[in-house]
């Protein structure tokens, strides 16, 4: 059997989807859309979404995102909005962390969100450790001090 030396159409395809990143251009809201941050994946392409004009959405991945562009909660996205429903809309763009921190900088999100990434950032993008108020664990020695 012979190894695999990376001259696969599948291997292309990876380098390909890994350049589209940095050249994307940027896509701003048009009238019936509206940006919004993922609360919660429900399953089946769908997932709760708070969006920024105050309301909260179920909203449905289309498909042409599914399988190919990954959501997760936190994530900033384009929601497309329904006329004939008002709680409901349709996932149209997932914005990387440098284009919603761009979107932030124009002034098309809030202030007051927090933008995920994979590195520990605070919510003004400033990549400065987040003190984390998670368990204190008492020691022995203070209970033998008592």
């Amino acid at each position: 059997m012979s190894k695999n030396k990376g001259k696969g159409k599948k291997n292309k395809k990876r380098v390909s989807s890994e350049n589209n990143k940095e050249r994307r251009e940027l896509i701003f809201k048009e009238n019936g859309q509206e940006y919004a941050q993922i609360l919660k994946m429900l399953g089946n392409g769908r997932c709760d979404a708070y969006c920024f004009d105050g309301v909260k959405r179920l909203c449905h991945i289309r498909g042409k995102m599914r399988k190919r562009v990954w959501v997760n909660v936190g994530d900033i996205v384009l929601v497309g909005l329904r006329d004939f429903q008002d709680k409901k809309g349709d996932i149209i763009q997932k914005y990387y962390f440098e284009e919603a921190r761009i979107l932030r900088a124009y002034g098309e999100l809030p202030l007051n969100i927090f933008i995920n990434d994979t590195s520990q950032t605070d919510n003004i993008g400033n990549n400065t450790e987040i003190n984390d108020p998670g368990f204190d664990f008492e020691t022995k020695e203070k209970y033998l001090s008592d």
